[in-house]
């Protein structure tokens, strides 16, 4: 059995962490928010989390550089990023820089579940590396067939 998934959200305005809150609380996780990058990172070296929710645009030390703190230190949480200002240049910056998932505000709460969920699953698939499988040569440039 898996321990409750640990969720962080940061982001600087306080209506959204809030409604980020309430969408997951009912998702059986536990879940703390913070209001900038440099709580983000400080909360973060006191406890691991699966999973970040993670602002772009806030004062102080913006989203993109909180994500390549993050991958850098914990890359084993997933991050997903949700903006206000959505571009092009962002969605692929963040996808280059380790985010699961790049999203749109405003989110509602099936969208923010919905993605936290698939961060979840993804965390745990990667964990799941079964020694079977690497042991019979399943996998990338395994030469099954031959």
């Amino acid at each position: 059995m898996y321990a409750k998934p640990n969720v962080l959200v940061v982001d600087d305005d306080e209506v959204v962490r809030l409604s980020h809150l309430r969408s997951l609380q009912s998702a059986c996780c536990d879940i703390e928010a913070v209001g900038d990058g440099e709580d983000a990172l400080r909360v973060m070296e006191q406890q691991r989390f699966d999973v970040v929710l993670l602002d772009l645009r806030m004062p102080g030390m913006d989203g993109m550089s909180v994500l390549r703190a993050i991958k850098q230190k914990w890359p084993e949480s997933e991050v997903i990023v949700i903006t206000g200002y959505p571009t092009l240049e962002t969605a692929k910056e963040a996808v280059r820089l380790g985010a699961y998932d790049y999203l749109a505000k405003p989110v509602g709460p099936v969208e923010v579940i919905n993605a936290t969920d698939g961060a979840i699953t993804r965390k745990k698939w990667a964990l799941h590396k079964t020694p079977a499988v690497e042991e019979i040569g399943i996998g990338i440039g395994s030469s099954a067939g031959s």
